[in-house]
Order: C-alpha cells, then sequence, then structure tokens
C-alpha cells in the first residue's frame, strides 16, 4: 500500500518538475475501496494522503480517524458521490465543526440548496462533470455529475454571487479507467477545456479531481506503464493551459483500487487431482 503510494506521489511530482507545471499534486485515498482500519491506517501513514469518500457510511469513520489524531482539520476530504440526506448532513456538520478542507462535490443541480441552508461558516465545493461514456458502455453518458452544457449557468445563478461558498475543484471521472486510449485523452482534453472557460470567470478555481481508474494487476498478461500516463496527463494539461493562458491547476487523484488491490492474497491449496 505505501509503495504504491509513494511510487504515484514521486512519479507525480517527478512528471510536475520535468514539464515545469506550476500546480501541485495531491493523493486522496478513495476509501470504498476498503474501510478497514488497518488499511485507511497504513494509507495515512504517508506524508501528505488525503482522503476522498463516496456515501455517508465513511463519514463516522472520518470522524475516528481525526479523534485518533490520524488525519486533521487540514486534510482534504473530498466526498463524492449522490448524497442522500443523511450524507449531506454529515458533510453540513463537519463544515460547521471546522473541517475546512471538506470539499463536497456537486453530483445534481439541487445539492447545493441543502448546503447553503445549513451550513454557517464559508466553505469551497466542486462540481462534478458528466463525461460521455464509451460508446460501446452500457450507458453513454456518466449517471454521476452535471451536464458540461448547464456548468457556466449553474455557476453564475448558484455560486458566483454567494458570500458564502466558493468554487474550487472540478471532477472528472471515465468509468473505463485511465487508459492509453484515442477516448480517454478525448475526453480528458474536453474536461480541462472546460476548466479553461470556467477558470476565466472565476477566479477561486484552482483545482482538478481526475478521479481513479489506474488499472492493476488482473492476469499474468498484465503490461501498464504508470510513469509514460502520468507524464502524459501533467504535459496534456499544461499544454491545454498555456494555450488558454490560464494558470494551470493543482492536480488531485483518488486511486483506491491501485492503493489496495495487490495489497492481499488468497491462497489455494490443490487437494487432488483429477484426470481427463
Amino acid at each position: 500500500i505505501s509503495e504504491n503510494i509513494r511510487f504515484v506521489q514521486a512519479t507525480f511530482n517527478s512528471a510536475i518538475e520535468r514539464f515545469k507545471y506550476e500546480g501541485k499534486y495531491t493523493y486522496c485515498y478513495c476509501t470504498k475501496s476498503s474501510h478497514f482500519s488497518f488499511i485507511l491506517s497504513e494509507a495515512l501513514k504517508n506524508k501528505d494522503v488525503h482522503i476522498e469518500t463516496s456515501s455517508a457510511f465513511d463519514i463516522p469513520i472520518v470522524r475516528s480517524l481525526y479523534e485518533r489524531g490520524k488525519i486533521t482539520k487540514e486534510t482534504y476530504i473530498l466526498c463524492n458521490g449522490f448524497k442522500m440526506p443523511s450524507y449531506r448532513q454529515y458533510i453540513s456538520e463537519m463544515l460547521n465543526d471546522g473541517f475546512h478542507n471538506c470539499i463536497p462535490i456537486l453530483d445534481n443541480l439541487g445539492e447545493i440548496d441543502f448546503y447553503q441552508e445549513n451550513v454557517k461558516v464559508p466553505y469551497k465545493v466542486g462540481i462534478r462533470l458528466a463525461a460521455d461514456e464509451e460508446p460501446k458502455f452500457e450507458f453513454y453518458t456518466s449517471r454521476l455529475g452535471i451536464r458540461y452544457s448547464d456548468i457556466n449557468n449553474f455557476y453564475r445563478e448558484k455560486i458566483e454571487n454567494s458570500d458564502k461558498v466558493s468554487l474550487r475543484m472540478l471532477h472528472f471521472f471515465i468509468n473505463t479507467g485511465i487508459k492509453d486510449t484515442a477516448y480517454y485523452w478525448s475526453e480528458l482534453s474536453r474536461f480541462v477545456f472546460k476548466y479553461c472557460e470556467l477558470r476565466k470567470m472565476c477566479p477561486t478555481l484552482d483545482s482538478i479531481d481526475i478521479g481513479g481508474g489506474f488499472p492493476i494487476k488482473t492476469s499474468l498478461a498484465f503490461h501498464y506503464d504508470y510513469k509514460y500516463m502520468i507524464e502524459q496527463i501533467v504535459e496534456n494539461i499544461k499544454w491545454i493551459c498555456d494555450k488558454n493562458n490560464v494558470p494551470v491547476p493543482n492536480i488531485f487523484t483518488e486511486f483506491g483500487s491501485y492503493t489496495v488491490g495487490e495489497s492481499g492474497a488468497v491462497l489455494y491449496s490443490l487437494v487432488d487431482q483429477k484426470l481427463q
């Protein structure tokens, strides 16, 4: 677990240095991949590791981690997923209790109304963009997130003139994961162009979350060049931002399966042999 975390942190930071990228990289662990306390403790042992949550189930775990001194109120807690009433309530309580880097990632147009009513302090939000899935995928448009065409009006109507909420982050995730395909690069480019467009309207927007999706070894024929992919991601983001004359964003990721998927093993023994 720690080896994988440190490898990705080092590889992103090395790419940032190589391409003279002026933003920072932040590693978040996606709790839904494994909620076990020994796994979270191992992940958080590493320097500069933050948390991404997916449901109300995660928030008491975050509270427990804080009480045990594993995280602080400075730790980023990115709250993703569709928000049931209990999840929205928990997030509001976290913000009111001073977890100022707790960032609800808005999943639909109406979600922000609850925070506006219940959060008593200034707070930050992110917006998840609904990506177009690969044509062969079982549904064409992501069920999570807000449509590209709705983002600008939503920002102007609900966030721009608010004295309490500021837009800090855009989030993007593709169900098929981070792969070296024309489809992935075109969707990532489309997302970064949207960041540039919105950044010109919104000076507080300074970060993007490119989600999880690093593949792991599920067969002996597995080949994946993590270093090449990370360098291409950093270089592409920088190129598009330079072209649009906007500052590059800080990059967040939320690798879950990649962090824990290879840290366990199932051992089998052969009990008999059957010849046919």
